[in-house]
């Protein structure tokens, strides 16, 4: 059965509530004209509870960039599963490298936050990926490898249902550089190869791998053309009407 392909929008720490609304609305028309194809935005906390009301009626999905791995308590600027569940969330990003590599997120956090929202009822877009030195020194396999292993801990194939793996390679974040649709197919296929390991050919055949890092309308439609790439994670391009919109129009 063919894999329902997933484009997500990571607005990182951009937009303002005007604009993110606007943004928001004009994806959504997109969405709502894409049939066949599941779309995300994910915009800063403070506007997540605007712009999901601005598109209620759509099939737009709304998510988070991170969470926090409790309930609730004495967690000065962290937000829990709960609240994002409140204002109409679907899914939280977690893993991203900018929380791996500039804040520090190690395995074991991510894996509790994975946890924390499976039982929250959202379902989670998983970031992995290796630096440009760990790529260089031939330990893409290696590094993505240890990032599944450890931010999935635990986690049963029936939770897999909700898991989406999102492959980024850092050194083509916000670099302009993009990883070739082989190499980008070449890591999918071997991520899907460990879901099989791990899950069983059933779960790997349903778990849906988006590819992230300069993700944009030139590359679009041959990066989602690959065999083994579901869907796409997009940075920059999500910023914009007309850079996002044709990458929907692509999957």
């Amino acid at each position: 059965m063919p894999r329902r392909p997933f484009i997500a929008g990571n607005w990182k720490m951009n937009t303002d509530a005007a604009s993110g609304v606007e943004l928001a609305k004009a994806v959504a028309s997109q969405a709502a004209a894409s049939d066949g194809v599941d779309v995300l935005v994910a915009p800063p906390f403070p506007y997540l509870h605007a712009i999901k009301a601005a598109v209620a009626d759509t099939p737009l999905l709304v998510g988070s960039q991170n969470v926090w791995h409790e309930p609730s308590g004495a967690y000065t600027g962290e937000v829990s599963v709960g609240m994002l569940a409140d204002v109409g969330c679907s899914h939280a990003i977690l893993g991203h490298s900018e929380r791996r590599v500039v804040l520090g997120e190690d395995d074991a956090l991510i894996n509790k936050k994975v946890h924390a929202t499976l039982a929250g009822g959202l379902g989670v877009i998983l970031c992995v990926g290796e630096l440009l030195e760990e790529r260089e020194a031939g330990d893409t396999e290696k590094v993505v490898e240890t990032q599944l292993t450890g931010s999935l801990a635990g986690v049963t194939a029936e939770q897999m249902t909700a898991v989406t793996i999102a492959y980024e390679p850092v050194w083509a974040i916000g670099t302009g550089k993009t990883a070739t649709p082989e190499q980008a197919q070449e890591v999918h296929a071997f991520v899907r190869g460990k879901m099989a390991d791990a899950y069983g050919a059933d779960v790997a055949d349903a778990v849906r791998i988006q590819y992230g890092g300069s993700v944009k309308p030139a590359n679009a439609a041959e990066l989602l053309g690959q065999p083994d790439i579901d869907g796409a994670l997009v940075g920059g391009a999500s910023l914009k009407a007309e850079t996002f919109l044709p990458i929907i129009d692509a999957a």
